[in-house]
């Protein structure tokens, strides 16, 4: 007699009512277009990511369940390190059912102003679920991609430069899920993320006040004052090697010898601080190996001479006219296919006729004013 395979248990019915997060949003010709107009060029010449130890890429181990990648954070920057990575594994991955899908802060998608220059629901366009618990414990039923977070939370991305490289409090859900679905976590580390937007420092009242207006940290130091004077510093990444290091796999299940159902928070919490102290031995590690040379000035000068028929476009100001342009094109106009021509003359000034609210990020102070009531209309903040 054949034997019939035990058929995989049903996910409870929240969960099953919550399954619409898995298309609600993530569009992948959204995510192509992207990558071949803007984010290919942009890590070519300015960020230069490179991956370590990624050859051999990690497979399931568990096929019913995705990998759950983590990385840490990169303090006091926009989130350019996670655009960076999934955008490069995006081009390396023959197959698309190995990419991480991240779990973002949910306040990045909270209002419009968090998405690079504008542009209106880009992180969820890109495959990004808000990082809710119901959220990630439906993400684990979910096969076509793998999981992808930062465990740190918001805490991660503004910790400070004097914190950089320490990891924060990880998310105790990590381990839980992992346990519970017995999967494995593929840590890797974001190396000179925290040169992106360097010697920046964190105030804990500044940051409790700015979370009121959906902005997770404001960082103090040299560049505040240049957001005030040209709002679209706000983005801006220094020309930081962004280098990716792939870690030990972890087996959260082998590390309790109890069963899901009898583990108390307490020992998720222990659980969590063992994983934490792992990662950050590794990063320690991986730092000390890449991240001694964070700009490489030498580097980044030969990628913009080979590059210089894309001048101006990969110089952080011209950000803003790319970044316009693109949602012009696929968002508002539909369009697909497209190719934004960057290597032609006028190309730049062809993009600010066209989008004239591109201007507002060069007026000092009062910029900010039209940029505000774009960025917060229909806005989600304390719902």
């Amino acid at each position: 007699m054949a034997h019939t395979p035990a058929a995989l248990p049903q996910p409870p019915p929240a969960i099953r009512a919550n399954q619409h997060i898995y298309s609600d949003y993530f569009d992948e010709q959204f995510v192509e277009t992207l990558d071949q107009n803007v984010l290919q060029m942009l890590d070519r010449v300015w960020f230069r990511s490179e991956l370590i130890g990624f050859e051999d890429y990690p497979q399931r181990n568990n096929p019913d369940r995705p990998l759950i990648f983590a990385s840490n954070h990169s303090g006091m920057a926009f989130p350019w390190d996670a655009i960076v990575a999934l955008s490069h594994l995006w081009r390396r991955l023959p197959d698309q059912r190995d990419l991480p899908r991240p779990l973002a802060a949910p306040m990045l998608s909270q209002s419009v102003l968090m998405n690079p220059f504008l542009v209106r629901d880009f992180w969820k366009r890109a495959g990004s679920v808000d990082a809710t618990t119901l959220n990630f414990e439906t993400m684990m039923y979910y096969n076509d991609h793998n999981l992808m977070l930062y465990p740190e939370g918001v805490p991660g991305i503004g910790k400070g430069f004097n914190n950089k490289y320490q990891l924060q409090r990880l998310a105790t859900s990590i381990v839980r899920l992992g346990i519970e679905h017995r999967t494995d976590i593929i840590p890797f580390y974001t190396v000179n993320g925290e040169y992106l937007n360097p010697y920046t420092y964190s105030w804990g009242w500044v940051n409790r006040l700015s979370k009121k207006i959906g902005i997770p940290f404001i960082p103090m130091g040299p560049v505040l004052l240049l957001v005030l004077l040209q709002p679209w510093f706000f983005y801006m990444a220094f020309p930081a090697k962004l280098t990716f290091v792939l870690g030990q796999r972890i087996k959260p299940y082998e590390m309790t010898d109890k069963a899901s159902e009898d583990l108390t928070r307490e020992d998720y919490q222990a659980l969590s601080n063992e994983l934490r102290a792992r990662m950050q031995r590794e990063l320690d590690a991986a730092v000390a190996q890449y991240g001694r040379q964070p700009y490489r000035w030498r580097e980044l000068w030969q990628r913009i001479r080979a590059n210089w028929r894309y001048f101006p476009f990969f110089l952080p100001w011209a950000w803003p006219a790319l970044f316009q342009e693109f949602e012009r094109q696929y968002i508002r106009a539909g369009r697909r296919h497209f190719d934004l021509d960057l290597r032609s003359p006028g190309t730049y000034w062809r993009m600010l006729w066209r989008n004239p609210f591109t201007l507002t990020f060069f007026i000092p102070v009062l910029g900010w004013i039209p940029i505000a009531i774009r960025g917060y209309k229909g806005h989600r903040i304390g719902k």
